[in-house]
């Protein structure tokens, strides 16, 4: 069976994101910074009259602070509320088939942590992320 992925960069890493996951793909303009949250948030940012989170995800997943002229998003919903979730770049949505995570695969620091899956793209495997575990947990993001 397959399933509709995003393809996308981050940190220079091609990974995997179901669309069902993904509300839009946007660029975002002005971030301003939230006081005394958590460095995983980069700030607030206005998208289509409405506000969102958004998510440093180098910072995520344990890597280096996402450069500041990274201003490609990917926007999801996760418990009612949007978030960003910065992006290197994003290439396009493709049909593939779902794999488990291999029992032996070493995922490394916070990609271990959003890692749910694999997709084979032209013989390379993907890393299914998913969004959800990218967005802090409620308390860190206020």
């Amino acid at each position: 069976m397959t399933d509709l992925f995003l393809v996308a960069h981050i940190a220079g890493r091609g990974v995997a994101i179901a669309a069902a996951q993904v509300d839009s793909v946007v660029d975002i303009g002005e971030i301003v910074a939230v006081p005394r949250a958590d460095a995983v948030v980069r700030g607030l940012a206005a998208l289509r009259s409405r506000v969102v989170t958004v998510i440093d995800t180098g910072i995520a997943l344990g890597l280096s602070r996402t450069p500041d002229t990274m201003r490609r998003a990917v926007i999801t919903v996760a418990e009612g509320h949007h978030y960003a979730i910065l992006v290197d770049s994003v290439e396009d949505v493709a049909p593939f088939t779902r794999l488990p995570l291999s029992p032996g695969l070493a995922l490394h620091g916070g990609w271990a942590a959003v890692g749910c899956g694999l997709v084979e793209r032209d013989g390379e495997p993907l890393l299914i992320l998913d969004l959800t575990a990218v967005v802090p947990a409620p308390g860190l993001a206020a």
